[in-house]
């Protein structure tokens, strides 16, 4: 009864282990939860032309911006592993009566290779009509890793590119005015995605010249300079992968095999022993 009441106990020990786990994960710093891109704190209200100016946005902001039909809209937003993110945007289209047909919208988000990644679901291409008043994108990224093999694609934490701009559009609708708002969510996926090694840096462009400079006790980028945009970073710093909750549950894990050991133990341990028997008489 004693060895039943200890393993009782070590069992709820080991479930507050794993729900003090889920609990991080879920009270993790990510993105608000706003569903659509009206939604969050307003963020920048103006977008880059290339990826050299992309206009800076942290998750959880809404970004704003006027441009014109036939631009290449640009932000860039730093996500870190373990974090999956939905980017959304809006465009508020020119009167109906001023234009002449539909027009195809599309969002792509590069990471900081230029590589253009693949989102797992959304609608990353849209037509609106020629008598609609706006149309809305989406597309949710997959996770990022910490770390991966050289040739593959996975998402590594750093920066990301996001595009905006209107794939298909009638020659006598470019340069009509749009409003546009760009907006990201991020959500931690916790240690069922997390690997082995991670980088050494995040891939964030000129993240190399700027941490030499810091350490020599210089400025962060050239003087008075072309400093590159993408050198923000998630609230807290990089994780690098360092820590994720796949170690809680490992130890758990083995928690859990050694007092399934111990209550074996404790079932068969006076079996095999010669019962005794009164002498007769």
């Amino acid at each position: 009864m004693r060895t039943v009441r200890m393993l009782t106990a070590a069992a709820l020990a080991a479930g507050g282990l794993l729900a003090g786990a889920g609990a991080a994960a879920a009270g993790s710093p990510s993105a608000n939860a706003s569903a659509s891109p009206g939604g969050g704190a307003a963020g920048p209200t103006e977008a880059g032309t290339a990826f050299r100016t992309a206009t800076p946005l942290q998750p959880g902001l809404r970004a704003t911006a006027e441009a014109s039909t036939g631009d290449y809209l640009y932000w860039v937003l730093p996500l870190d592993s373990g974090q999956r993110a939905t980017v959304k945007a809006s465009v508020k289209l020119p009167p109906a009566a001023s234009r002449h047909a539909a027009s195809t919208w599309r969002i792509d988000v590069y990471d900081g290779l230029r590589r253009r990644q693949a989102c797992t679901y959304g609608a990353q291409s849209a037509t609106a009509a020629k008598d609609a008043a706006s149309v809305e994108l989406s597309c949710t990224l997959r996770t990022v890793r910490p770390g991966a093999e050289p040739w593959a694609h996975d998402p590594l934490p750093g920066s990301y590119y996001v595009r905006l701009t209107a794939a298909e559009v009638a020659k006598e609708d470019l340069g009509q005015p749009v409003r546009v708002e760009v907006s990201a969510e991020t959500r931690d996926t916790g240690g069922a995605f997390a690997v082995d090694g991670a980088l050494a840096q995040p891939l964030v462009p000129g993240i190399t010249a700027r941490l030499a400079a810091e350490a020599e006790g210089g400025a962060a980028g050239p003087a008075g300079g072309d400093r590159p945009a993408a050198v923000g970073e998630p609230d807290g710093g990089w994780s690098g992968g360092r820590w994720s909750d796949r170690w809680v549950w490992t130890a758990a894990g083995g928690v859990l095999a050694a007092l399934a050991g111990v209550f074996g133990y404790s079932l068969t341990r006076g079996r095999g022993r010669p019962q005794h028997v009164p002498p007769r008489g």
